[in-house]
């Protein structure tokens, strides 16, 4: 999504603003908390919460095991939560593996296909963009088969370098591991061209989608992708649920990640055997709370439109470069031309920390740090930067509550 696309006109901020609670908090000396770190985990609509506790009061019993009824509307509702993510991405059920969040998404595919199919001298293929959480995986795996991982560098604006990613993808890759959407600099990657080009080459591809869900309709059958992770929290769910999607006979050909109850399909002390996917890949009891309100995240997303979403973001965007723009002391790491409504600076040469302890006594909220992408600092030159990531429930009013802390930062730190 261009940062230069009108805001949709039926966005209805109030409205959107009061299905969140936690938004009307009041902090230090009875400032309005303005919260600015969606991109590390969003804030949760009463539909979320209130479906939870629903669930939680009437319905709750441990899913595919109990013949009681109890056990029956839990697992119809479980199930359900399935088929809507899904079809939020165009996928099949069978397709979608439930998993704690996209960390271990990312790992079961590096242990189970990884372990399986790296030979010593495979190349797997990750770019300087990436989470930790899509770095450390691979490299654990290249470990263990002898495999290789390589970077593919980005350009001055934050955007990828096809060029580079061009010249290392090469006969020996065999994997293809990268964000659609960087956490850091908001840079949107070219997954299309990058999916396009490694199967040419015979190799798979891994998209972190963490960053993009929230921001754009991620269509897994048009993207063709072999694998594609997202967390659950970032999408106005709740924590300790994610997504893996893979292509059904990619999957079938894996071997189990974790072993335990609801993944076998008989257990004996000569051997064990294995259910289908997505079950072979979901040991033990699930989570099936966190399930149900990622159904009702999905549900809640679907009903704002994210289309409306994507433009209201894009407006924020677009009003916050323009002021920053004017300000000569802060430092916009990631100007690409397409990008998502998150923006890491620099104040100055002031630390992040200092500037994040100072915007929150302010009431801004937002995160200071390398989150979770070391690599990237490096490249950038720089220790730390100060985040800012804008949500649906964000208004303009936010941007310049941001602008005037930093205002109180400078004040203060000279």
């Amino acid at each position: 999504m261009s940062h230069t696309q009108p805001m949709a006109t039926s966005f209805d901020l109030a409205a959107i603003r009061s299905e969140f609670p936690t938004l009307k908090r009041r902090v230090y000396d009875d400032k309005r908390l303005i919260f600015l770190d969606s991109a590390a985990s969003s804030q949760k609509p009463l539909a979320v919460t209130d479906a939870m506790d629903s669930f939680m009061k009437t319905s709750y019993a441990n899913v595919h095991r109990g013949v009681h009824r109890l056990s029956q509307e839990a697992t119809d509702a479980f199930e359900a939560a399935r088929t809507k993510v899904a079809g939020f991405m165009g996928a099949e059920d069978r397709e979608v593996v439930f998993t704690k969040n996209t960390t271990e998404a990312i790992n079961l595919v590096a242990q189970s296909w990884g372990r399986k199919n790296l030979r010593p001298g495979d190349e797997i293929l990750l770019t300087v963009l990436e989470h930790h959480a899509n770095i450390v995986p691979w490299q654990l795996i290249a470990e263990e088969t002898g495999a290789v991982v390589r970077a593919v560098d980005i350009q001055s604006d934050g955007t990828l370098d096809m060029d580079d990613f061009v010249e290392k993808l090469g006969e020996r890759t065999r994997m293809v591991a990268c964000a659609f959407v960087s956490n850091v600099l908001g840079t949107v990657l070219p997954v299309e061209d990058i999916i396009s080009r490694a199967h040419a080459k015979g190799a798979l591809v891994l998209l972190d989608a963490s960053q993009a869900v929230t921001h754009r309709r991620v269509d897994v059958r048009a993207l063709d992708v072999d694998f594609l992770a997202w967390t659950g929290h970032k999408l106005y769910g709740p924590t300790g649920i994610g997504v893996l999607y893979g292509k059904y006979d990619l999957l079938d050909a894996m071997p189990p990640y974790q072993g335990g109850g609801d993944m076998i399909d008989t257990v004996s002390f000569a051997g064990t055997t294995f259910r289908e996917p997505p079950f072979r890949f979901e040991a033990g009891t699930p989570a099936i709370v966190e399930a149900v309100g990622l159904g009702a995240a999905v549900d809640w997303v679907e009903g704002v439109g994210l289309q409306a979403i994507a433009a209201h973001e894009a407006d924020l965007l677009d009003y916050a470069m323009q002021r920053l723009a004017v300000s000569n002391d802060v430092r916009v790491f990631g100007t690409a031309p397409e990008k998502v409504s998150v923006l890491a600076f620099q104040l100055g040469e002031h630390h992040a920390n200092d500037v994040g302890t100072i915007l929150d006594r302010t009431g801004v909220a937002l995160r200071v740090g390398q989150h979770c992408a070391e690599p990237l600092h490096d490249r950038l030159g720089v220790h730390s930067t100060a985040r800012a990531s804008f949500a649906a429930y964000n208004g303009r009013d936010d941007v310049d509550a941001l602008l005037d802390g930093l205002a109180v930062c400078r004040e203060l730190l000279g």
